[in-house]
């Protein structure tokens, strides 16, 4: 059912497998931009301890079941039924203040990161229930002792405290990494949106898509929940930098060495470069990014452009620009197609942001718009959260203190002038660790010399241009295979970053013993392990078939000089160290002649391939090749080809397998050593009716 303000409800919690509406009448969740009631929120009288226990034992048990692949068929099947809701999600985000382009931010972008974890996980990561990283460590000089780190999921609870101005997104970006890692989530989302939420939650518990107890939420105050935290379990936050480094404090969080991620307060700078004047493409690309910042969720972004630093030369110009653009933003009631720009979440924030502004007009100056005046073309002016844009002037930004500390979470930038390129750098650096920065040029130098200079306090860093200024996906916007978070002031925290985030609720343990039983532990043959002599060649083998550690060691093949020419006239490679003697000799590595690398691959593959047709449905690619030890005419190549790794689709009738590929010479001296990379089926007819 699609809330509306006329009808308000009481928000109800789901924790230990049940929906359950708090003991109180619950707090007033008005309409941003009209004031009435949407909903009623309170949590009291829920038991945290028992929700995070049911959570642990119920939802991690369930969700380390599956595999890499198979969770992130979970996500894509998420994605798919939410997205055919939409319209019921967006009605709902209206009340929230965001226009339709501000919750397509919110909404389909939220899946849109579904979608990409699902089909990240299963590109790069096995079909596995452990993750290998890293080489293997030879830990003796006979090879009966190695290392190995592997990453398992952790065996606790993810809890998740969102912020108010992405109640979808700002859910799901967290959710994803974590339930592909196996770990189930508790979300806590920032009471003022907490019906989009909830409603979210709903439709995706609605759907069985999920195991059991892997989500769950708590709409209201997180009460007592830290206290009943362990070491297994993830704290994740974003928000205010004093609520976070409260909750970074909490004794449990501390003896429990708890692991914990902030997204806080981040004061972003956007730099226009010194080559960027008035009538380039690069300022006009600015004007209309800084401009996009400001107003795009009414400036409530935690990546929004705050700073604006730009060469003195240009600042009238700038301020200018910015303010004409800016004096046409329609801002009204955020369900009118013409709309730009909505309110603010609720009246508190309006009136924190004005605080925020009066803070900053200590050090500089108002140059467009007016905060104690609000003009809307749609919308109640009195009852909603409205404020206009507001642009502030710092002349002497290296003086000033309070531009680069109080961040006014709304449509609020400063400009800033800046005297020449290492000021620009200072001015930014003078935010203390930000989320997110940019710089706009198409000089490669001062492109070189601002990214270098900022890239230590900040966590993403944007280039725009003329050539990008149409398919750039802005300063302010996290992409999922992007790390997410920044140092310092920002909370020092990382999210996204496609499987980097992963890894975040996984841990990660060196384990060392035999190969044999390193393989066993990892499921992926590693060398030392004995390999599996099998009287049918690997290649007549289907997925279901094969086993790792299967082996194929080939007969032997001699190179010869006449190899050597005519691959040579027929590639056309003849670098003299394959045609020249006197010249190969001169080479330190070489004694003479020796034959090419590529021409070693190709015998072996000669060596190892069984030609008729059958389960190998293709060879796509080789990894980690390196040659060794060169190659003479007269020496003599074998192959030990072993199944390495073997990952079955779980959404098509074949599966990739990776063979280690060992080349030698007649002195078993390793020649190349590489990965070959196939498609197999996973069943195969003929096989099976040859064996009969």
């Amino acid at each position: 059912m699609t809330l509306s303000a006329q009808t308000p409800r009481r928000l109800e919690s789901f924790v230990s497998g049940r929906w359950t509406a708090g003991q109180r009448d619950g707090k007033p969740l008005l309409n941003a931009a009209n004031g009435q009631t949407v909903a009623l929120i309170d949590a009291s009288g829920l038991d945290y301890g028992a929700a995070l226990e049911w959570g642990r034992k119920v939802g991690g048990k369930n969700l380390r079941k599956y595999s890499f692949h198979e969770r992130a068929a979970m996500l894509k099947a998420l994605a798919q039924a939410l997205m055919e809701q939409k319209e019921a999600f967006y009605a709902e985000s209206f009340l929230t203040g965001a226009t339709r382009t501000d919750g397509w931010i919110d909404i389909e972008g939220g899946f849109g990161t579904l979608f990409a974890y699902s089909s990240k996980a299963r590109r790069e990561l096995p079909n596995t229930r452990i993750l290998t990283e890293g080489d293997v460590e030879v830990l003796s000089r006979d090879n009966t002792f190695a290392a190995q780190h592997i990453l398992t999921p952790m065996e606790g609870v993810a809890v998740h405290i969102n912020a108010f101005n992405f109640p979808v997104w700002g859910m799901l970006e967290k959710i994803a990494p974590t339930l592909i890692a196996g770990m189930p989530c508790l979300v806590k989302p920032a009471s003022q949106t907490a019906y989009l939420t909830e409603l979210v939650v709903r439709r995706i518990l609605e759907t069985g898509i999920l195991p059991e107890g892997t989500l769950q939420l708590v709409s209201g105050s997180a009460g007592d929940m830290l206290d009943h935290l362990t070491g297994e379990d993830v704290l994740t936050f974003t928000g205010s930098a004093s609520t976070g480094q409260m909750l970074r404090g909490h004794p449990k969080v501390v003896s429990e060495s708890v692991r914990f991620t902030m997204e806080a307060d981040s004061l972003n700078s956007s730099v226009l470069g010194t080559d960027a004047a008035p009538g380039t493409p690069e300022f006009d690309f600015f004007v209309k990014e800084v401009a996009r910042e400001m107003t795009t969720k009414a400036g409530q972004k935690c990546t929004a452009i705050r700073r604006v630093i730009a060469p003195r030369a240009h600042t009238d110009a700038l301020i200018e620009a910015l303010s004409a653009r800016l004096g046409k933003t329609v801002i009204g009631d955020p369900a009118l197609e013409n709309t730009r720009m909505g309110p603010l979440a609720s009246l508190d924030q309006r009136e924190e942001v004005r605080d925020r502004i009066k803070d900053l007009c200590a050090e500089a100056e108002i140059v467009a718009g007016n905060p104690d005046e609000v003009s809307v073309a749609s919308g109640d002016a009195d009852k909603g959260a409205f404020l206009n844009p507001v642009l502030l002037h710092c002349a002497k930004p290296l003086d000033g203190t309070a531009i680069h500390d109080v961040e006014a979470f709304g449509p609020v930038a400063t400009v800033m002038p800046y005297d020449d390129i290492e000021e620009a750098v200072e001015l930014a650096k003078r935010g203390k660790g930000s989320l997110v920065a940019s710089v706009f040029t198409n000089d490669p130098k001062v492109a070189e010399e601002v990214v270098i200079g900022m890239a230590p306090l900040h966590g993403r860093v944007l280039i725009g241009n003329r050539d990008s200024a149409k398919t750039s996906t802005g300063h302010g916007s996290p992409l999922p295979m992007l790390v997410h978070g920044g140092p310092g002031r920002a909370g020092g925290g990382e999210e996204m970053g496609g499987m980097r985030g992963v890894k975040h609720y996984m841990q990660r343990t060196a384990v060392q013993g035999t190969p044999r039983l390193l393989s066993a532990v990892t499921g992926r043959w590693i060398a030392g392990a004995s390999g599996l002599d099998t009287p049918v060649h690997p290649f007549r083998k289907s997925l279901a078939e094969l086993n790792i550690g299967d082996q194929l060691i080939t007969k032997s093949r001699e190179v010869t000089l006449a190899d050597i020419e005519h691959f040579a006239t027929f590639t056309g490679d003849t670098f003299y160290a394959h045609m020249d003697e006197e010249s190969a000799r001169a080479n330190p590595f070489f004694e003479g002649r020796v034959a090419h690398g590529y021409l070693i691959v190709s015998f072996a593959a000669g060596l190892f391939v069984d030609p008729a047709p059958g389960p190998v449905l293709a060879n796509y690619g080789v990894d980690n090749l390196r040659f060794l030890t060169p190659v003479n005419p007269g020496d003599e190549l074998k192959v030990q080809l072993t199944a390495k790794e073997i990952n079955p689709r779980i959404t098509a009738d074949y599966g990739e397998v990776r063979w280690d590929c060992c080349v030698t010479n007649q002195n078993d001296e390793v020649v190349a050593q590489y990965d070959v990379l196939t498609m197999v089926a996973k069943t195969w007819p003929q096989v099976a009716q040859a064996a009969e």
